[in-house]
């Protein structure tokens, strides 16, 4: 049995100084755990600002996130997490939804660690 822990991590061009980043954090942790159907507790969110990212040749206000999660990912709940994410983005940071890149990876949880050991539990 795999333990499920979605993490994400956002990267943008915006700088974040002067803005509410708990609401944002909140919002992103919230719908991960709405959407894959995990507890808020066992999902991790990082969202970093002012980070140099130049997209389709512009620097006009973008992001790049990365969602990992050993299992739980398909097409349909990828379709769900990248509208639902985009939406947070553009209306908590102004970030055009075109302007929102989003990369999912299924892993195997022997390539996670997390409290000294591997993210695999055997069944008995």
């Amino acid at each position: 049995m795999h333990v499920k822990m979605p993490s994400l991590t956002v990267s943008t061009n915006i700088n974040l100084n002067h803005i509410d980043i708990s609401d944002i954090l909140s919002a992103l942790i919230s719908t991960v755990s709405q959407i894959m159907e995990r507890p808020q507790s066992y999902v991790m969110v990082g969202l970093e600002g002012s980070i140099p990212i130049s997209f389709g040749g512009s620097e006009e206000p973008a992001a790049y996130a990365e969602l990992v999660s050993i299992g739980a990912l398909n097409p349909d709940i990828n379709n769900k997490l990248s509208a639902a994410l985009s939406f947070i983005l553009e209306t908590k940071l102004s970030i055009p939804k075109s302007r929102f890149f989003l990369k999912f990876y299924d892993i195997e949880g022997y390539n996670c660690g997390l409290n000294g050991s591997i993210m695999v539990m055997e069944s008995n």
